[in-house]
């Protein structure tokens, strides 16, 4: 962006940065300690260390914060400004799959426009819509298992406890685990990709998750 006059834009609301930033904790804590309830790495060397459990107490704290976030960022996405509304998630709005294959382009090195947006671009939209879903699916997945040391019926099989009723134990497990693995592979090329946009316009894209301020050139604004 050389020799183009750049403007602040506020774009990223204090609960989308909160809930961004809860939501990486959350999902490296509940990773860290699911990994460790499906494959211990650390052992209790006497009864009083009660290493299992303060996993079990840490994941599970995790996933109700996890999911307190979610819920205000959805909520947030219907009362928030026009950058972060549930809308622009749509896929079927006007001009999103053009705008989608421009970013596709670029990131497959076939064109070298990049995807400008003062908010979300295209690709991003229908990344985190997707990753909601899996979101979705740990929540429900998560509480499904959680829900087996509890009594059956009520809050419980409300929250995921009916998911038993569909699928066997070992699938969801399965499930549950293979996913967590895709939502960190997802974890590590969103800081990449926003790292290299970011350099590449000079819109500051990585520090907006801290101040909400992207910088932005004149006619993008447009």
């Amino acid at each position: 962006m050389k020799g183009q006059q750049m403007h602040s834009v506020y774009v990223w609301e204090l609960p989308v940065r909160l809930t961004h930033w809860i939501n990486f904790l959350s999902i490296l804590t509940l990773s860290v300690t699911g990994f460790y309830i499906g494959h211990p790495f650390i052992h209790a060397l006497s009864t009083d260390q009660y290493v299992m459990g303060w996993m079990r107490f840490v994941h599970f704290t995790s996933a109700y914060v996890f999911l307190m976030s979610i819920i205000i960022r959805l909520y947030w996405g219907l009362v928030g400004n026009k950058y972060c509304a549930l809308k622009t998630f749509n896929p079927f709005r006007r001009k999103f799959w053009e705008y989608l294959t421009d970013a596709v382009k670029f990131y497959l090195f076939i064109g070298k426009k990049p995807p400008h947006a003062v908010g979300h671009p295209a690709l991003a939209s229908l990344t985190y819509l997707l990753l909601l879903l899996l979101f979705i699916f740990e929540i429900i997945s998560g509480f499904a298992l959680h829900s087996l040391s509890h009594e059956a019926g009520g809050i419980w099989t409300f929250m995921g406890g009916w998911l038993t009723t569909v699928m066997n134990l070992q699938l969801i497990r399965l499930f549950h685990h293979l996913v967590m693995y895709v939502i960190l592979a997802f974890v590590i090329v969103h800081v990449y990709i926003s790292w290299f946009i970011g350099s590449l316009e000079g819109s500051g894209l990585m520090s907006s998750m801290f101040s909400g301020y992207k910088f932005l050139p004149s006619k993008e604004l447009e």
